[in-house]
């Protein structure tokens, strides 16, 4: 019986740091056991050019415990207004790895994203002819659309056209949550990855709704059937490497989560590699855990694998803090509802 497990150092390809007194208190969390992360530009105001993206890296490098050897991989929220040119010599000088995009409306602090997506064609096209990926939030935001069919939907409305429309386009499904994205992922060629989140390998709607709400498990894209959880299991321990990690760990504070209008999200950066590890084993996986986490997405993104390693000890279960404590209000861990056994050994 496996004990032990050795892996590359992994990365988190999508994830939510904020910024003030919760980007102080989160950043630590990643940085203690990811060597890098693709940045979300989602604040208030966003991260809308090079400029602004070369402030909010030195506010996360501030942030950092003393010799973090964490790297934040910045990346722009794209808008109707966003310059192509800009954007183009952010990517050449290499502070920013991606271009964000988020459907106006579709979650937190997505007010400045795109209704219109012909008025980012040019920004599309210039992204394609320098390689800078696209990371998308895929739901349409269409009130008539039910809330669980929005990612299938999105993928025929609006990715597969754009995908049509921009050849060489190179583009990241990000937190997919359905079969349908599974199998277009899979589908897609060498331009398409997707990342899988800790929490949607977790839970389904139930978990969220059956014997009273659960605000801690409410995140976007919302879970959805068991079957689509299953088909995310099957895809994230396949081997596939269209398929990696990303978090999508979003902190919020207690207050705001439990408010009536409560925010999205789930915070999993402390808790993710031994959430991750029970479910590979779970699934007879525990030899591809290192391609998802650490291998599949520095390959899609063309970036070097880390070299540094961490390894993981299965034993007596682990104890984690509930909260944890910022300046701005305690933040619920997401808990998995199972004990976990595995833990990175520091």
């Amino acid at each position: 019986m496996t004990d032990t497990l050795t892996l590359r150092t992994p990365d988190d390809w999508h994830l939510h740091l904020r910024d003030g007194a919760m980007l102080r208190a989160v950043t630590p969390e990643t940085a203690r056991h990811f060597a890098r992360a693709i940045i979300m530009p989602n604040l208030v105001p966003p991260v809308v050019t090079a400029a602004d993206a070369a402030a909010y890296r030195d506010r996360i490098m501030a942030a950092l415990p003393e010799g973090a050897r964490f790297q934040p991989l910045m990346t722009l929220y794209l808008t109707e207004q966003t310059d192509p040119e800009d954007l183009a010599r952010a990517h050449e000088s290499g502070l920013i790895t991606a271009v964000k995009l988020y459907p106006a409306g579709a979650t937190t602090n997505s007010a400045s994203g795109v209704r219109d997506f012909d008025k980012v064609r040019p920004v599309l096209e210039r992204m394609a002819e320098i390689g800078c990926p696209l990371c998308v939030h895929g739901e349409v935001t269409d009130s008539d659309i039910d809330i669980f069919d929005r990612e299938a939907v999105f993928i025929d409305r609006v990715l597969d056209p754009i995908r049509k429309a921009t050849p060489g386009l190179r583009v990241v499904m990000e937190h997919i949550t359905t079969m349908q994205g599974v199998e277009y992922a899979s589908d897609g060629g060498p331009d398409l990855g997707a990342t899988i989140t800790t929490h949607h390998l977790v839970i389904n709607r139930n978990h969220i709704l059956a014997g009273g709400i659960k605000p801690h498990y409410y995140c976007l894209p919302v879970a959805k059937r068991e079957e689509h959880r299953l088909a995310l299991r099957r895809a994230a321990t396949s081997g596939d490497p269209t398929f990696f990690l990303g978090t999508d760990s979003a902190p919020h504070t207690d207050a705001n989560k439990l408010q009536p209008c409560g925010c999205a999200g789930c915070f999993t950066a402390p808790n993710t590699l031994s959430i991750l590890a029970h479910v590979f084993e779970e699934e007879g996986a525990l030899d591809r855990l290192e391609a998802f986490t650490s291998l599949n997405g520095p390959r899609f993104y063309r970036l070097p694998v880390n070299e540094d390693r961490i390894t993981l000890t299965k034993g007596a279960p682990v104890s984690y803090a509930e909260r944890i404590v910022t300046e701005d209000g305690p933040v619920t861990l997401f808990d998995p509802g199972f004990p976990l056994l595995w833990q990175v050994q520091t």
